[in-house]
């Protein structure tokens, strides 16, 4: 297997099947990163809920919020990063339906998982309930106390993880499409161990 360009900055596509550029290490680092505590988050969120009223239950739904956080704070980096870093272009091959595709279901990524934190801290603020992130740093309420809003805004934020899981599900299908079938670099990239010149 021939090797490929690897400098971040690069944005001419070598062939159909290579962009001819690889995403940065921080960028790798960031989306990796994110991705794992996203999981993680689905399963800590979904045993937070379905565990018994106990210490432990609080302290699961403390696990879970605090992480929440950490990822709408990793997010924003993300998205700075994004705005002053050039992304690998788009292998050549990749027709104009699939690019606008590709967009939007980052787009909405990017909006899901902004929304899906902030979401989670409304409905804590509604509640009333005190919160330091992992037990160490106060977070400041957004909204006044109004159990109301607390339990519609919780049905936001539940509706809101299902969509999440929609989009990585779509986004996970479409990297595999393009590594197993299209037989392009779009995933290749991505993994963490691939090396960069940057």
């Amino acid at each position: 297997m021939r090797s490929m360009p690897t400098s971040h900055w690069t944005d001419q596509p070598n062939s159909p099947a290579s962009s001819g550029a690889g995403w940065s290490a921080v960028a790798r680092f960031l989306h990796w990163t994110i991705a794992v505590l996203i999981l993680a988050q689905f399963v800590v969120g979904w045993m937070a809920v379905s565990w018994r009223l106990s210490p432990t239950k609080l302290d699961l739904f403390v696990w879970h919020k605090s992480t929440g956080m950490l990822v709408l704070a990793l997010v924003v980096v993300r998205l700075a990063w994004r705005a002053t870093h050039r992304a690998p272009a788009l292998p050549s091959s990749m027709p104009h339906w699939e690019r606008i595709a590709a967009h939007l279901t980052h787009g909405l990524l990017y909006v899901a998982m902004i929304a899906i934190p902030l979401t989670g801290w409304v409905v804590s603020s509604a509640a009333g309930v005190p919160f330091s992130i992992y037990w160490r740093i106060p977070l400041p309420s957004i909204a006044k106390t109004d159990q109301h809003l607390a339990e519609v805004v919780a049905d936001v934020h539940g509706a809101l993880g299902i969509a999440l899981i929609v989009l990585l599900v779509m986004h996970v299908a479409a990297a595999l499409r393009h590594h197993y079938i299209k037989h392009d670099d779009v995933l290749v990239r991505m993994l963490p161990w691939r090396r960069t010149s940057r």
